[in-house]
């Protein structure tokens, strides 16, 4: 099973993914960007906002989400594989960043993942109450800096992309204990 925790920066996916792995350590848990040594050298340069067309960006993350999908996802279909971020991501920062068309953002994503979305997802729903606090606890990367507004935006397309969609999922209020949230998440997989 293919599972995305998705969220904006600072939301508590990371936190959960790290608990649920230390009660399963069967898990596989992985990220994009980043799962793979492709993507850790993406990474870096998507983080550090140094891309001046936001279709470069679109297509460098979109060649990320392809490796990932050959080098972890596909040959792990058989066990649990939780994503730290993924195409939902993608799509709602795409759409935050240009004139992109969802229809088209969809189809290129289809085509990164061979077809196969993932079979749920868990998206984590902040407030700019909490954003703000969580923010100005840590030093931003590039993609922060773009502002709360821009995150919250980035938000709201996810979470319109997901309805729009119709993939299994769990929308999360962020602003919860970190237990409670654990025992949400536990409850909704079933693990």
């Amino acid at each position: 099973m293919y599972i995305l925790f998705e969220g904006i920066d600072t939301c508590g996916k990371s936190t959960q993914i790290e608990l649920l792995s230390r009660k399963h350590p069967e898990v596989i848990t992985t990220k994009e960007p980043g799962g793979t040594k492709f993507g850790e050298k993406a990474r870096e340069i998507l983080l550090t906002d140094s891309l001046a067309s936001k279709r470069a960006e679109l297509l460098l993350f979109l060649a990320d989400r392809a490796e990932h999908y050959q080098e972890v996802i596909k040959p792990n279909k058989h066990k649990v594989v939780i994503s730290d971020r993924g195409f939902l991501s993608g799509i709602g920062y795409a759409l935050a960043n240009d004139d992109f068309k969802f229809d088209e953002l969809v189809k290129l994503n289809k085509f990164a993942l061979e077809d196969h979305f993932p079979d749920r997802i868990i998206l984590f729903l902040t407030n700019m109450e909490t954003l703000r606090e969580r923010t100005s606890q840590k030093s931003l990367d590039g993609i922060e800096l773009r502002g709360l507004e821009y995150l919250l935006e980035v938000q709201e397309h996810m979470k319109q992309s997901i309805l729009k969609l119709g993939i299994p999922h769990l929308f999360i209020d962020a602003t919860d204990d970190i237990e409670s949230i654990h025992q949400t998440i536990l409850t909704y997989l079933k693990v």
